[in-house]
């Protein structure tokens, strides 16, 4: 199929390199020949149009996975990983036109899109390597009676559902682990972002992933069809990336099936500042904390906690920074920062913003906007936010810095730890006495110290509170994709 939007020759080559069905064993059309619209952030123009799957299609991609569950499983390891080390050299060499597709779909700077296809090739290489590790012990019982053996096997087909925001490298991060263990998948993109997921699906079986190992859903009614899978006896396993509301409802539904689940749900990241802080360090480590993707990012610092000796200097500093960001078309190149997923994104930051100033806080930093279409937020600094502004308590996900000083640690840690999640938390200090301190105080399930970026392949990425459950990236993801099953053996003594 042909796109719709009529475009610069890139654009239209890019978008007609994306499939428009839906990948059970092959690529397909909705039941009915159904179809939603992906427009352009950046434009507000329909760009293309992809199959809206209903649940008949959902329980279709679900049947290509069941069939093709006991074949991949008994792969061995080093086959699998061979899959993986393709689609990773796959990503590297078609890495500009997937960038090209995630800045179309998501309004992401060119320059961040190419990182983050960047990063979506980590994951699979990382998982190509970790797919042939050894896992499961083999010791004697203590009392030499029997041996004990432990083997880590796929938990079975999975159901992974990913954001918007990082549309590949969500994608990537799930489908790497789950396919490393052995386990097909059914991936579900949002409707905002479908394209890069519908590239990836293509690139797959180009790699030499088996007919339904990989099959890719896309659709306007996310609960139809996840509602239709979660039914379903053959799904063992969800994995979903979103918001903490979705993420309650669905561990509602997984629970009637008792399945195994991960959640990747909200933020609401604390950035600590303390007074003796390299204050250039932690201006700079900011703009990576808060103005990563647009801001749209639930790690990112959504609340700057800044002691009173320094606030100043660091409003001050980072007011300037962001003041000076350059916002406008994604795809120049010299672009830093691009529109904001939708008019419902740009409507909250204004709201946000809005509170913020009537109950108190004051603008000391922000950039302009261009004329025009395009979901665009003015990236603003505010100073002096009270603790009962809504910004201080509501994820932004959107370019607004808001600063609230405190005088003692005591009372940093109070209002870092006074929100409902625990996702990731950054401090920034010249005194690793006091980092350690905080770090083990805070509840959150990552903490970056002097860093403004704490995402890793090798690391376990993850929450605590209602910031979800289970872990993905390093070794513990692969486990998440795995069920520990035990063999009691004759022992050597008896």
């Amino acid at each position: 199929m042909t796109d719709t939007l009529t475009a610069p020759s890139w654009q239209s080559e890019v978008l007609r390199s994306v499939p428009r069905g839906f990948l059970a064993h092959d690529w397909q059309p909705a039941t009915g020949g159904r179809t939603f619209e992906v427009r352009n952030p950046a434009t507000e123009e329909v760009m293309a149009t992809v199959a809206d799957c209903g649940p008949q299609d959902a329980v279709s991609a679900l049947d290509a996975a069941a069939a093709a569950a006991d074949q991949w499983a008994r792969t061995s390891p080093r086959d699998r990983a061979t899959v993986l080390h393709r689609l990773t050299d796959a990503l590297i060499e078609h890495r500009e036109r997937l960038a090209r597709i995630i800045t179309l779909e998501i309004g992401k700077t060119i320059t961040e899109a190419r990182g983050e296809v960047d990063y979506a090739a980590a994951y699979f290489r990382w998982y190509a390597e970790e797919a042939v590790r050894p896992h499961g012990r083999s010791t004697p019982s203590p009392d030499g009676r029997s041996h004990i053996v432990t083997v880590a096997e796929p938990v079975g087909p999975c159901l992974l559902i990913t954001p918007w925001n990082v549309p590949l490298a969500m994608a990537a991060r799930k489908v790497a682990a789950a396919l490393a263990a052995g386990c097909t998948a059914v991936l579900k993109p949002a409707a905002l972002t479908p394209l890069s997921s519908l590239a990836l699906g293509e690139l797959a079986r180009e790699a030499g992933a088996p007919p339904g190992v990989l099959t890719v859903i896309t659709s306007s009614d996310a609960a139809a069809v996840t509602s239709a899978l979660l039914a379903d006896p053959r799904l063992r396993k969800l994995s979903f990336t979103g918001s903490t509301p979705v993420g309650r409802l669905l561990l509602q539904q997984s629970g009637a099936r008792v399945l195994r689940t991960s959640m990747e749900l909200g933020g609401n990241a604390p950035f600590l500042v303390f007074d003796d802080a390299d204050l250039d360090l932690a201006v700079r480590e900011a703009m990576i904390a808060k103005m990563r993707l647009g801001g749209q990012s639930c790690v990112g610092a959504n609340r700057f906690l800044v002691q009173e000796g320094i606030a100043d200097a660091f409003a001050a500093a980072l007011g300037e920074r962001i003041a000076a960001i350059r916002v406008g078309a994604p795809d120049r190149e010299d672009t830093e920062l691009g529109p904001l997923a939708d008019h419902r994104a740009v409507d909250k930051v204004r709201h946000l913003v809005e509170d913020a100033v009537a109950r108190g806080a004051v603008v000391v930093g922000q950039a302009d906007i261009p004329d025009g279409p395009g979901h665009y937020a003015a990236p603003t600094v505010l100073d002096h936010v009270p603790a009962d502004a809504a910004i201080m308590h509501e994820e932004v996900f959107g370019p607004v810095a808001a600063i609230h000083r405190f005088s003692t640690e005591a009372e940093a840690i109070a209002v870092a730890n006074d929100t409902e999640h625990g996702l990731a938390s950054y401090v920034m200090t010249s005194h690793i006495d006091r980092a350690r301190r905080i770090a083990a105080r805070l509840q959150a399930g990552m903490v970056g110290i002097n860093r403004g970026l704490v995402s890793e392949v090798a690391a376990p990425f993850g929450g605590i509170k209602q910031s979800g459950l289970g872990r993905e990236g390093g070794p513990e993801g692969l486990h998440e994709y795995q069920q520990l099953k035990y063999l009691s053996m004759p022992g050597f003594h008896t």
